[in-house]
């Protein structure tokens, strides 16, 4: 698919049977509804992606003065494998750069390989790493912190 044949919402509360259906699909530990609730009343940057008429990504994104923070970005398994990644994180970027941020951070799994590439190949630089921030089946994982500067 090109490029303009992706449209983004943003995310609203009618989404969210959808949104946590996917998370427990894509993620061991996945976010709560309260978690993505939580997110939407705090003002967080919310998007749903959409091909054609049906949605195969979404982000959450908090935005603090001149940095983005990427909190959660997924790509539905249909999808996954055809720039879909790409292109959500593309837009991601271009609107931290559209307001003004100067920075953009995320934490990355050490074990999600193809989310490593797809942030270096965005730009994104390790910075340094969050020992034992993720839970994990045998123990905690730590997370790479990586930067963009947009």
């Amino acid at each position: 698919m090109s490029a303009d044949e992706y449209r983004f919402e943003p995310m609203r509360e009618r989404d969210l049977d959808w949104v946590v259906a996917q998370e427990a699909e894509l993620h061991r530990f996945p976010w709560t509804r309260g978690n993505f609730v939580d997110s939407l009343a705090a003002g967080h940057v919310c998007w749903l992606m959409y091909a054609a008429d049906a949605p195969v990504g979404y982000a959450v994104v908090l935005n603090v003065l001149d940095e983005a923070h990427l909190l959660n970005v997924s790509v539905t398994r249909a999808m996954q494998g055809q720039s879909v990644g790409r292109r959500l994180l593309e837009r991601l970027i271009d609107d931290a750069r559209a307001s003004g941020k100067r920075q953009f951070f995320l934490e990355v799994r050490p074990s999600n390989i193809a989310a490593l590439a797809l942030y270096r190949r965005a730009g994104f630089v390790e910075i340094g790493r969050r020992k034992g921030y993720y839970p994990g089946l045998e123990g905690r994982e730590d997370a790479i912190v990586m930067r963009l500067e947009p």
